[in-house]
């Protein structure tokens, strides 16, 4: 902040450090944070997503350790806030980050599913269906909310049909 006694940017959280590494931490200890308000775990996503920022390892933990807090939150607010991330800028690395800090499996558990089911190399070498749905997503019109939530469900029904087929994946 600014003190406009001593014309001095003082910043006793150590953010622009913070900026400077490319780094998304919370202030004070990061679980309690998300338990006072889980609103904060989707915001951690959209801001490192959009930032293009790597969340600190012990913010990224309390991540994955409080994500079941977001059932506290109404479908409305959730609903608003994974719109505002896959609108905006980075909404491709977006899906990841949810899955990765296990946010996903809470909300958009078939999203989570999409992970490391393989497909058929020759039609999609990009690899598993949530990087290809990533890659969709990223390749959406910014601010257009029925593409982005039309290009993050497009595949929801592959995990539950995958096999093997004697020639290649099939779904």
């Amino acid at each position: 902040y600014h003190d406009p006694a001593t014309q001095q940017l003082l910043d006793p959280t150590g953010g622009r450090a913070d900026l400077a590494a490319r780094r998304l931490r919370t202030v004070g200890e990061p679980r309690r944070r998300f338990v006072e308000d889980p609103l904060r775990l989707l915001r951690l996503v959209r801001f490192a997503a959009r930032c293009e920022l790597v969340v600190e390892p012990e913010t990224a933990a309390a991540a994955l350790a409080t994500a079941d807090q977001l059932h506290a939150l109404s479908a409305a607010r959730c609903f608003d806030e994974l719109t505002r991330t896959f609108t905006g800028p980075g909404r491709g690395r977006s899906l990841q980050l949810l899955v990765e800090l296990g946010l996903a499996a809470v909300l958009l558990p078939e999203v989570a599913a999409m992970q490391g089911v393989p497909q058929p190399p020759e039609y999609h070498p990009e690899g598993c269906v949530l990087t290809h749905v990533g890659l969709v997503l990223g390749h959406t019109l910014e601010g257009d909310a029925v593409q982005a939530w039309s290009a993050v469900l497009h595949d929801v029904g592959k995990p539950p049909t995958f096999r093997r087929g004697p020639d290649r994946i099939r779904f």
